[in-house]
C-alpha cells in the first residue's frame, strides 16, 4: 500500500517506519499468543510510551510529539493495524478517547499530573459512557453525580468499557443536570476511588486480545476539581470526542480491508487447483479486482475526510459517511477473504479468520451504523 504524496510528507514516513519496526518487533512474535490468552501484558504500554508511539497527536509539554497533526496519527494507526489485531490496537489505543478531553479541558492541576503518566504508558486511561439502558443514547444517560460541597457523588453504570479493567483513570459521562444533553458532565473518576468498582471481564465474539468491562458506581465520592470542562456542558465534549473516534474506525475498518485483500492475493497466487493458481481463473482475478477498487475508494474518501479535519473544517456529516463506508467495504472484504481460502479462511490460524471476527464491532462502536445515518439525515435537513 503506497501512501498518497498529498496526505503523507516526509514526517509521517518516518512515524510509519517507526511504528512499524515497533509492531514487528514487539508484537508480531507474540499475538498469536496474546489473543488466545485474550490479553497482551501491560508492560507494552510501558514500551509504546518509550517509543514516542502513545504519545502521537499530543503536546510535546506533556511528552508527546506531532500535536495536531492528524496524518501522523493515521500512519500510526495503520501501521498498528498491521499486528492483525483489532484488540490490541483498541486496547493499546483506549487513551485516544479517553485522554483527549482531559487535554482540552481539565484543570491545569489534574491535566498536568494526569496526561504525563498515560503518554508514557505507566498508567491507563478508558472511556466511560456506554450504559446498560442504553448505547448510542448518549443524551440520556443515567448514571448520575449530585454536588456535595467539594465533590460529587455518583451512582449508576457503565458497560461494553475498552480497557475497563486495567484502567487507571476513567473520563466518565455522568448526569448532573435535568434530562437530555444538557444536564452531561465529564469526570474524571481514579481507579480504587472508594464506591467505583470494577466488574467482572467482558467475553466477545472478536477483539480478543483487549479487555472489556462493567463499572459500578456505588455513592462514588469524586473530587469537584475532577469536574472535566464546565458543568453540564459535558455533551458537546462527548460529540467533539466522537469525531476524532469515528476517523479512527475507518481507519481500522481500511486496515482490516488492506489486510483481507493482501491474504486473498498471497492465496491466489500460492494455492494451486486443477494445475494452476487459484488466482488465474477469472471468476477470482475479477473479485479481487473489485476488493481492491472498493478499499481504495474507502481509503480515498477517509483520507480526505482527514485532510478536512486537519484544516480545522467540522465534517460531522462526513466522518460519518466514511465509517458507515470504511465499514461496509471491510464487511465486504473480510467476507470474501474468507470465501476466497476457503477451510483455511475459518481456521483460527488464519489471519482473515480473525479479521472477520474483530471486523463486525467497527459498525457498531462510536456510534451505530443506524445512528451514522441519523446524524447524515439531520445534517441533510432532514
Amino acid at each position: 500500500m503506497a501512501a498518497p504524496q498529498s496526505y503523507f510528507d516526509e514526517s509521517h514516513q518516518l512515524v510509519r517506519d517507526s511504528v512499524r519496526r515497533f509492531v514487528e518487533r514487539e508484537i508480531l512474535p507474540h499475538i498469536d499468543e496474546w489473543e488466545e490468552a485474550e490479553e497482551f501484558p501491560r508492560e507494552l504500554y510501558l514500551k509504546a510510551g518509550a517509543a514516542g508511539i502513545l504519545g502521537i497527536g499530543y503536546p510535546e509539554q506533556y511528552g508527546g510529539s506531532h500535536e495536531g497533526d492528524v496524518f501522523a496519527k493515521v500512519a500510526a494507526s495503520e501501521e498498528l493495524m498491521r499486528s492483525g489485531s483489532g484488540g490490541l490496537v483498541a486496547g493499546l489505543g483506549s487513551l485516544d478517547i479517553g485522554l483527549p478531553p482531559i487535554v482540552k479541558w481539565a484543570r491545569p492541576v489534574v491535566r498536568e499530573r494526569v496526561v504525563p503518566q498515560v503518554l508514557a504508558g505507566e498508567k491507563i486511561m478508558a472511556l466511560a459512557v456506554t450504559e446498560p439502558s442504553g448505547g448510542s443514547d448518549v443524551a440520556n444517560l443515567k448514571t448520575r453525580a449530585v454536588r456535595e460541597g467539594d465533590h460529587y457523588r455518583i451512582n449508576g453504570s457503565k458497560t461494553f468499557i475498552t480497557s475497563g479493567v486495567r484502567a487507571d483513570y476513567y473520563t466518565v459521562a455522568v448526569r448532573t443536570g435535568g434530562e437530555g444533553f444538557g444536564g452531561v458532565s465529564l469526570l474524571l473518576v481514579e481507579k480504587g476511588t472508594p464506591g467505583f468498582t470494577v466488574g467482572r471481564k467482558l467475553k466477545k465474539m472478536g477483539w480478543w486480545a483487549s479487555d472489556t468491562a462493567e463499572l459500578f458506581f456505588d455513592d462514588c465520592k469524586v473530587p469537584v476539581d475532577n469536574l472535566i470542562g464546565v458543568e453540564n456542558a459535558g455533551f458537546a465534549c462527548i460529540m467533539a470526542n466522537f469525531q476524532s473516534e469515528r476517523l479512527s474506525l475507518a481507519i481500522m475498518a481500511n486496515m482490516t480491508g488492506q489486510l483481507a485483500l493482501e491474504e486473498s492475493m498471497k492465496w491466489a497466487r500460492e494455492r494451486q487447483a486443477f494445475g494452476k493458481p487459484v488466482g488465474k481463473f477469472q471468476v477470482l482475478k475479477h473479485r479481487l479486482a473489485e476488493m481492491a477498487t472498493q478499499l481504495e475508494v474507502s481509503r480515498e474518501f477517509t483520507y480526505r475526510q482527514a485532510a478536512q479535519m486537519a484544516a480545522g473544517r467540522s465534517v460531522i456529516k462526513e466522518i460519518s459517511m466514511a465509517k458507515n463506508f470504511a465499514t461496509d467495504i471491510a464487511d465486504r472484504l473480510t467476507y470474501d477473504a474468507v470465501q476466497i481460502m476457503g477451510g483455511m479462511g475459518y481456521m483460527r490460524e488464519s489471519l482473515v479468520e480473525r479479521l472477520y471476527r474483530d471486523n463486525r464491532i467497527l459498525s457498531i462502536g462510536g456510534g451505530t451504523r443506524e445512528i451514522m445515518n441519523e446524524i447524515i439525515a439531520k445534517q441533510m435537513g432532514l
